[in-house]
């Protein structure tokens, strides 16, 4: 993953979290009306944490057979951050909300280099 900006923390204000009932996605809404639903699968192979994206960019994992995951909790961390705990074991990481909104705004990319990063490695959804 390239680097993402970060948003400065007043432009990134939370005032709503949820799950849907199949806890397959998250939904974030912010103070200034900004409204995210990110799926849990891409959560998932997307989670910044080490075990995923390693302590180098040479060193990021691509985690297949996570089609089927779901969120069991969500852990607030302070004002700026969640953990959350996926049904697979999985809840090291924290989920900053501009990390969130970074990952909302390049879906598309991001999405895109997993998929082709999977069929390089022989790997699928699952």
């Amino acid at each position: 993953m390239t680097n993402q900006p970060e948003m400065p923390a007043a432009e990134a204000e939370l005032s709503e979290i949820r799950l849907s009932a199949d806890k397959k996605q998250l939904s974030l809404t912010f103070e200034d009306g900004r409204h995210l639903t990110l799926d849990a699968e891409f959560l998932r192979v997307e989670s910044p944490s080490a075990e995923v994206r390693g302590h180098h960019p040479s060193e990021r994992k691509t985690v297949g057979h996570k089609r089927h995951v779901t969120i069991k909790a969500i852990e607030p961390v302070g004002h700026y951050a969640i953990r959350l705990v996926f049904d697979d074991g999985h809840d090291t990481g924290l989920y900053t909300w501009s990390f969130l909104i970074s990952l909302a705004e390049q879906r598309d990319e991001i999405w895109q280099r997993y998929l082709d990063a999977l069929a390089a490695q022989g790997l699928s959804r699952g």
